[in-house]
């Protein structure tokens, strides 16, 4: 069963390592999809964090702390994750 949630959008690097690190002190496992770039898009990274239903809250209040004190652009999709959406 999925019960994996699309927590938010990331743009920079720098940011994905912070929250890799705030997720892992707050002991909230999470696994991270890469989605393809089209050739046309201003952005040259974009990784999506998904984390279980039961932490979908902490997980949204962590990202929303760290891109607010740190000025990081993110986009929240809190959205049931779909199976084999480019998972590599």
């Amino acid at each position: 069963m999925n019960n994996e949630y699309e927590v938010c959008e990331v743009y920079d690097p720098d940011f994905k390592a912070i929250l890799e690190k705030a997720f892992l002190q707050n002991r909230i496992s999470y696994f991270i999809k890469w989605p393809k770039i089209s050739i046309f898009s201003r952005r040259k990274f974009v990784c999506v964090f998904c984390v279980n239903e039961n932490v979908i809250y902490d997980a949204e209040d962590i990202v929303a702390q760290i891109s607010e004190e740190t000025g990081y652009e993110v986009k929240f999709l809190s959205k049931k994750s779909t199976a084999g959406d480019n998972l590599f």
